[in-house]
């Protein structure tokens, strides 16, 4: 689905407008770790801040300065070229001597740098810190709009879509990936690569699932089958008592799931189901070929609660100050405060 074409969740108020990115200092990420290194072990937890390079650019810089092969570095995620990035990176049995000449040659920060038994491995984080500044919004009362636009998403939630940084830079990744499960394009010899066009579909009929429940109502409550994910401890359960799991619900302790569709993943039940199905109808997309891709497919929340949102101004516009659990976009809370689409192309 087209991200212009995404429904909004405050609709009824006007946006500032407004530019991002056009420095790398004016979006600041910073990742928020699972766990310390250890201390000791056969790899170092290099923490690095860079700009102007992707993940996999920086991966590739650092396993030819440390005569590695790309794969045997870990990290916990992807994240975009065009921002000030500080994020983690395990290297194997390299030495801290070896580790600061390559840092200090490929003009990249070393933060910290520890060792730790195992490989830094996708997923292993919390999720990120951003510092984000809005700049020359198009209205003189920018502030107080962002204001109205994040009181209303702290009462009613944010939608988790997928960000425009899942797409690709021509926007397409959805397509081919498509593609590649129908058996129209070739699988790429990329391991990363194919696993990233296929996670683009599953994430397109992600986005498709939850702009339906947004324009039908949806968001707001729950429907019967609905695979609901408490907030605290993350377990899931099928709501079979509407009553009672609303009321939690709007207490904030339990959010519907919405499918990442693949041959083992845990489906909703009753008028869910249902829901999720007529998704899945559209898709050309056969069970068989979901599990010919190994495509094991998984739950994503529908909707997220910021605990640590504020906003200040800034002598250019707005500076946003906010956290995110991984998985999760800034640029789609930027979409509702700028109502303009500010995930362009990114080439991470």
């Amino acid at each position: 689905m087209i991200l212009s074409q995404l429904p909004y969740i405050t609709p009824h108020l006007p946006g500032i407008g407004g530019t991002i990115k056009t420095e790398p200092e004016h979006f600041i990420v910073e990742e928020i770790p699972l766990y310390p290194a250890s201390g000791s072990g056969d790899h170092l937890f290099a923490t690095i801040t860079r700009a102007g390079m992707t993940t996999q650019e920086v991966v590739k810089a650092l396993a030819a300065a440390l005569a590695l092969q790309p794969p045997a570095i870990g990290y916990a995620g992807l994240k975009d070229k065009h921002a000030r990035v500080t994020q983690t990176f395990s290297l194997p049995l390299v030495t801290e001597e070896a580790v600061v000449q390559a840092c200090q040659d490929l003009d990249l920060e070393l933060v910290a740098l520890r060792p730790h038994n195992r490989k830094l491995k996708a997923g292993h984080l919390l999720g990120n810190r951003f510092h984000i500044t809005i700049l020359d919004p198009h209205s003189t009362e920018a502030l107080p709009r962002a204001q109205a636009i994040l009181q209303a998403i702290e009462q009613r939630g944010l939608p988790n879509y997928f960000g425009g940084q899942r797409f690709g830079q021509y926007g397409d990744n959805a397509e081919q990936g498509l593609a590649i499960l129908t058996g129209e394009r070739k699988r790429p010899r990329q391991r990363w690569l194919y696993k990233l066009l296929i996670s683009a579909y599953q994430s397109h009929l992600f986005n498709l699932y939850l702009s339906r429940r947004i324009k039908q109502g949806l968001f707001d409550r729950l429907l019967l089958g609905d695979l609901a994910k408490k907030t605290d401890t993350g377990g899931m359960f099928v709501v079979s008592d509407l009553e009672t799991d609303q009321a939690r619900f709007d207490r904030r302790e339990i959010t519907f799931t919405g499918p990442l569709f693949g041959y083992k993943m845990r489906a909703a039940e009753a008028e869910a189901a249902a829901f999720e199905a007529a998704i899945l109808a559209e898709s050309p997309v056969q069970a068989p070929q979901w599990r010919q891709h190994r495509v094991t497919g998984n739950r994503r929340p529908g909707r997220l609660f910021l605990t640590d949102l504020r906003i200040e101004a800034h002598p250019q516009g707005c500076q946003l100050h906010f956290s995110l659990p991984k998985g999760a976009y800034a640029t789609v809370l930027l979409r509702e405060i700028m109502k303009t689409t500010p995930d362009q192309p990114s080439n991470d």
